[in-house]
Order: structure tokens, then sequence, then C-alpha cells
């Protein structure tokens, strides 16, 4: 493994903030056990029903106190929480919903960072927000050199590499004098060249928007649950292997897709890629344990 550091961003800062926070606790408690220079450069998602929300839509509704209580979980570890602000629908109107301002005022401390794709709320952020970092999302569904090259040379903190780029090597050795700033997704589950991926966030844009909470999207792909094992067999599946290899290359930022999944997909995804192989079972029963602790500890204060 390279000796420079490495950056891996984790999904679910809400949703799965059980599992980051015992994994993050974990790499502190037991540093031999993960990997060499890793560290967690942000974990990302976004506050049930907040409509600037896409990728994935989440539905629900979060209090002031908890929204405060989630960011502080991260932020007082010096970890980025990243809002996937990325509803490819937006429109001038939306830019003033109450939840989403509340939401970034309360994160605006120049750690937190945001994920675009949409010029209307991206100038917005900007606008109104200018200490959050802002990161070009993988939904604009760029898929050629041109217009990747276009985004790295706009004022991106970083850009999210589309999943079918992942080794195309014309573009990766393109892209190599900016790599510091290329985030690439490394277990994506998504159909390689999939014709419907576009039409998949559009979708959920506008579930998020409608609050529509029954409709789901026919995909052509989908014959089961997806496992992490099955994931590992897409052209897109980026190995251990080969993120030491774009590490030595300059690639720094990977992340790890679990949005939408199985808890059970994301623990396997961290295990594999954060952890040593050696360790694995030993880490994987602590975690397990540590869950149930405090499912456990939940249990009780919520019957008292």
């Amino acid at each position: 493994m390279a000796a420079r550091e490495i950056y891996w961003h984790l999904p679910g800062f809400c949703y799965f903030r059980l599992l980051n926070q015992v994994v993050i606790n974990l790499m502190k408690d037991y540093p031999d056990a993960f990997r060499e220079g890793y560290r967690i450069g942000s974990v990302y998602g976004a506050f049930p029903g907040a409509i600037w929300n896409g990728g994935r839509v989440v539905f629900g509704i979060t209090g002031k106190s908890e929204i405060e209580s989630v960011l502080q979980i991260y932020n007082k570890r010096g970890i980025p929480v990243r809002f996937t602000w990325t509803n490819s629908l937006l429109e001038e109107k939306h830019l003033q919903d109450t939840y989403c301002n509340l939401i970034m005022r309360l994160a605006d401390n120049g750690l937190n960072q945001v994920l675009v794709n949409t010029p209307v709320l991206e100038e917005y952020i900007r606008r109104e927000y200018p200490r959050f970092p802002v990161i070009s999302s993988t939904t604009k569904r760029i898929t050629e050199w041109g217009g990747l090259l276009g985004e790295l040379e706009k004022d991106y903190f970083l850009v999210v590499l589309d999943y079918d780029l992942n080794h195309d090597e014309a573009v990766l050795k393109a892209a190599e004098p900016y790599a510091g700033r290329v985030e690439i997704l490394v277990n994506e589950v998504c159909y390689p060249g999939c014709v419907k991926r576009a039409e998949h966030y559009t979708q959920q844009s506008r579930l998020q928007l409608e609050f529509d909470v029954n409709t789901g999207f026919p995909c052509p792909h989908k014959t089961g649950e997806r496992t992490f094992e099955d994931c590992k067999r897409r052209p897109s599946f980026v190995s251990n292997r080969e993120v030491s290899e774009l590490a030595e290359r300059g690639f720094v930022n990977f992340k790890i897709v679990g949005r939408g999944m199985p808890q059970s997909f994301v623990e396997e995804s961290y295990l594999y890629y954060l952890v040593k192989e050696e360790q694995q079972d030993f880490i994987r029963g602590k975690i397990d344990g540590l869950m149930q602790q405090f499912r456990s500890a939940m249990s009780v204060q919520r019957r008292r």
C-alpha cells in the first residue's frame, strides 16, 4: 500500500449512523487491524425528507435537535458530513425550502460538504453558504473525457467519476494531473452502461419532491437482492489491489456505495476495503457485538 493517505467516503450518515460510529471507533481503537494510511474523508447522504436530496430517495423527517446530534457524531471526530443535494428537478421555487435551509445553517461550520448536479442549486449554495466545499456528483452521468475535463477545470472540491469510467485507462491517464480531485466509486451495483440510470435518478428526484412513498422503479436488470459478492463480479468493481495501484497514480479519494442497500452489503464493503484481510473476522465480530450492545441500550432507554 502506498504511504500516502487514502480517503474513504462512506454512505448513510443518518441511516447507517450506528454502523458508521462503530467502524469509526474501531479504526481508532484497533488501528493495526485496518489498512495503513486509510482515513474517513466524509460520510454522505441526507436527512429524511429533504427535497434537495437526490440519487436515492429518503422519506421522513428529522427534528432540529437530532440534526445537531447527528452532525456532532461526525464533526467532533473531524469527519465532514456530505449532503447529497443532487435532486435533478429542482427549480428556483425550491431554493427557499425551510427544512433544507435549516440543515445548511446548522451544518455551516466550514467542515461539511455538498454534492450538486444542478446549476440552480449550486449557484444558490455558493452564494448563500460559501463555506461549503462543493463536489460535482456522479449523478450528472458524465461518461466521456471531454465532459469530465470540463468539470475538473471548474473549482469543484472533488469530481465523482462515473462508474463506467472506472477502468477506462485512456480517461484515467488523462485525469492523472487532476487525480487528487477525482473520487472513484469502488463498489457500484448498477448494471454496466445502464441506459436507464439517468432516468432512475430523475424518477428518484421526482419521488423526493412529491413524497411519493409507494412508487418503485422498474429496473430491467434487478433480479433479486444485490450482495457484495455479486458486486465484486461487476465490470466497474475496483478491487483492493486496484485501489493500491490507483493510489500510486495519485487517485486517493474512494467512495463506498451503499445508500438504499441492505446494511449487510455496507458492512461487507467496509470489511473488504478498510480492514486487513487477516483481521476481517475479528473486526466483524467486534462490529456485530457492539451493534447489539447499542441496540440493547437504546431499547432500554425507550422503555424508560
